[in-house]
């Protein structure tokens, strides 16, 4: 029997518009901050701001990108979003003043809340259900392939041609995202007749649980993405410190086509229990390294464990709510998600304050192997106990 087909034009456009979404992401991520504090002078805290502004900008909007995917359809909320995001990339050449950044990096974290949400709701779409859990691993490596290559591209642009080269590269890559979106063909589908403005039409409920696991976790990764480079240094590894998300990507690329695979195979549970351990024990070897072997070692177990997990609890936030609310499931899942990113940078810079480095990474492998006993009470046990009810009522139906 033959596999649908799953890398058709649309899949490849919608990677791509997520691809650039996030290198500009990225790209602005690590140098906005630099540039606040070298041009405007400003104080570290009003530099973090940059990156917090837009994030929390970002969280807010993807619930209600969630409500108008389901009212309005997908292309007008996906092009709507990209429209002010690539705008939103224009305006940085314009502020003088460090309030005047922020106020576009709200703006953009709009553009970026309701794209993200609407990219990863068309790609839940486009893939045949048969391979969703090998669709979304391949398309998540979208985004962690810009995860490599923004820092590098950003760092570059900045330190050798200075802000306004930053700029123009970022503007580029914010309208590659617009063009690639707009090659993406969506059929026409039933929207929600729902109108009235409700709390509880913002979040999808059956996406709750897998999304609380995945911003419990997300906590660690954010000492990740904003420390292990000083972590690095602090080691005397400054000369490999930028090859980490390298191998991150590499050991993801290796293992993508198997991971995808054996979930829609095997399900969920047979991936995730052994990604969490591997998640642990890269982060327990993070915090012991003492040469550059272990260092980017733990790099290659975190990229496999963590690269696994995130794929595989978004596909069960999808795969758990009905076909016109997946929408509202991404939105759902990617806003408590982003609130773990956002609430674990913020903990952790007042963690490092009291211990080192290799402490918290240490601590932090038993930190994630509590999220396999979360992952068991909120995914494994509580479907167990649905597909029993299930059964049951199954089986009075036949007997009635």
């Amino acid at each position: 029997m033959n596999k649908p087909k799953l890398w058709t034009k649309n899949f490849i456009s919608i990677s791509l518009s997520n691809f650039f979404l996030f290198l500009t992401f990225y790209i602005l991520l690590v140098t906005l901050p630099i540039f606040a504090l070298k041009d405007f002078h400003s104080s570290a805290t009003q530099a973090g701001l940059m990156t917090t502004v837009f994030l929390l900008s970002a969280i807010i909007s993807r619930p209600l990108a969630g409500q108008w995917l389901e009212k309005v359809g997908n292309k007008k909320v996906l092009l709507t979003a990209l429209i002010i995001f690539a705008g939103a990339s224009l305006l940085y050449f314009f502020p003088k003043t460090v309030m005047g950044f922020l106020a576009i990096r709200l703006l953009h974290g709009v553009g970026f809340g309701m794209a993200t949400t609407a990219v990863g709701t068309i790609v839940a779409d486009i893939i045949p259900i048969s391979r969703r859990g090998e669709g979304m691993g391949y398309f998540v490596m979208s985004t962690n392939m810009a995860m490599v290559l923004g820092p590098f591209f950003g760092l570059m642009a900045i330190q050798q041609w200075g802000a306004q080269i930053l700029f123009i590269v970022s503007v580029i890559v914010a309208f590659g995202a617009l063009v690639t979106g707009l090659s993406v063909k969506i059929t026409k589908t039933e929207h929600s007749n729902q109108s009235a403005f409700s709390i509880r039409n913002l979040i999808e409920p059956s996406a709750v649980p897998i999304a609380i696991v995945g911003g419990f976790l997300a906590i660690v990764y954010s000492a990740l993405l904003s420390f292990v480079s000083v972590y690095a240094n602090e080691i005397h590894l400054e000369h490999v410190s930028s090859l980490f998300f390298v191998v991150y990507a590499i050991v993801l690329l290796m293992s993508r086509p198997f991971t995808g695979k054996w979930l829609d195979r095997y399900g969920p549970n047979v991936i995730s229990y052994p990604a969490i351990f591997l998640f642990a024990m890269g982060m327990f070897v993070l915090g012991k390294s003492g040469g550059a072997v272990t260092f980017l070692v733990s790099a290659g177990m975190i990229g496999l464990g963590w690269g696994t997990l995130f794929p595989t609890f978004q596909t069960i936030a999808i795969q758990d709510a009905a076909p016109r609310k997946r929408g509202l499931a991404t939105a759902t899942f990617l806003s408590i998600y982003d609130t773990g990113i956002a609430l674990g940078s913020f903990l952790v810079g007042l963690v490092v304050a009291k211990m080192d480095y290799s402490s918290l990474y240490f601590l932090s492998s038993f930190y994630v192997l509590i999220g396999a006993v979360l992952y068991y009470f909120l995914h494994t046990r509580k479907r167990a106990v649905s597909e029993k009810l299930t059964s049951r009522e199954n089986l009075t139906v036949k007997e009635s």
